[in-house]
């Protein structure tokens, strides 16, 4: 049989960057060249996308905007290719921006699609949605950049402030003082004009992961345990030693089942298909509340997601496989559709 074309975008203009390129040299790594032919595709933070190293930029007009598409009669980046393998973290990647690129291109694409990538990027609308449609979700009020001079904390102290539309816990403070309140939303607003003042919960974090189109699975959850810091920063999840995941978490059967149960319903709620990954806090009454949802979590092979369906008994080379029947499988099935 023929192989499978894929090309694997890594990169971004985000904060991410080189998360993603971590994560994307994993999957360009697992993927088998008996089945696979595999391209490589950065975009730099400048924006310019690359194939392989050394290969063909593209680059419109003398105001430096840049178009996926070489303009210079070089090769597409997706001629040929019959999966796009999108491994990008944060906005310009994750946010739907990409996605929507991919749907005009009218090439099949691992994940989530324009509406839900757009939708899971923004903490603030994600949350509004699960609420809608009844998943227990952390409580937050929301403050945009023009209102900073009106903020009210009705948490109290601790209480966690982040940007709205950003991950890896990039601008995210644990506030216990009053005092350190302003600093905290004037470094969350650095990175968006939107941002969130979210309860403190002092419980349990779990993570859970989901694959699937129309009829997604969850993966046995994972505790995390930092070890790096107080709670979940940026060093608990990428330094080594970091952060401990414990599989199964540490709770009753029934609460690791309302987990699953959960992480299922807040995939379909927010119209995710392929993958995600679902972070949770467990209340020490028992209650679980969704915190937030990933479309593209970090995927090498020791990252949460991955882990957590080794341990359900799906390794990585066959979970990249079952993202690659899954992105041709929904395209397949919306080319029936009339436009």
């Amino acid at each position: 049989m023929a192989r499978v074309r894929v090309a694997v975008i890594m990169g971004g203009r985000s904060s991410e960057h080189d998360i993603s390129v971590a994560s994307a040299r994993s999957v360009v790594d697992a993927l088998d060249p008996e089945r696979y032919d595999v391209r490589a595709v950065e975009i730099g933070q400048d924006g310019r996308w690359q194939l392989e190293p050394g290969g063909a930029q593209a680059q419109l007009g003398e105001g430096g905007e840049l178009l996926p598409v070489p303009a210079d009669g070089s090769p597409s980046p997706f001629e040929g290719v019959d999966v796009v393998f999108p491994v990008l973290h944060g906005p310009f990647g994750e946010d739907g921006t990409v996605q929507g690129f991919l749907e005009l291109a009218d090439v099949a694409y691992v994940g989530a699609g324009v509406t839900a990538s757009a939708l899971c990027m923004d903490k603030d609308l994600f949350k509004a949605v699960m609420r809608d449609k009844g998943v227990p979700v952390v409580d937050s009020v929301t403050v945009l950049d023009r209102h900073r001079d009106r903020v009210e904390n009705p948490f109290g102290f601790p209480v966690v402030v982040k940007p709205a539309r950003l991950g890896s816990s990039v601008g995210i403070s644990i506030v216990k003082e009053p005092e350190e309140l302003g600093p905290s939303i004037e470094l969350a607003l650095e990175h968006d004009e939107k941002i969130l003042l979210e309860e403190y919960v002092a419980g349990v974090e779990v993570e859970c992961s989901v694959l699937g189109n129309e009829e997604p699975i969850a993966s046995i959850p994972g505790e995390i345990v930092p070890l790096a810091s107080d709670w979940y920063d940026f060093s608990a999840k990428y330094d080594e030693g970091g952060m401990e995941l414990v599989v199964p978490p540490r709770l009753d059967e029934r609460t690791i089942a309302r987990v699953q149960e959960l992480a299922v319903a807040a995939f379909v709620a927010s119209d995710c298909e392929g993958m995600a990954r679902v972070d949770f806090f467990v209340r020490d009454n028992g209650d679980v509340v969704v915190n937030e949802l990933n479309t593209i979590p970090g995927f090498t092979a020791t990252s949460v997601y991955a882990k957590l369906f080794e341990a359900s008994g799906i390794p990585y080379a066959e979970l990249l496989d079952r993202l690659v029947e899954l992105a041709l499988e929904r395209r397949d099935r919306r080319a029936r559709l009339k436009y």
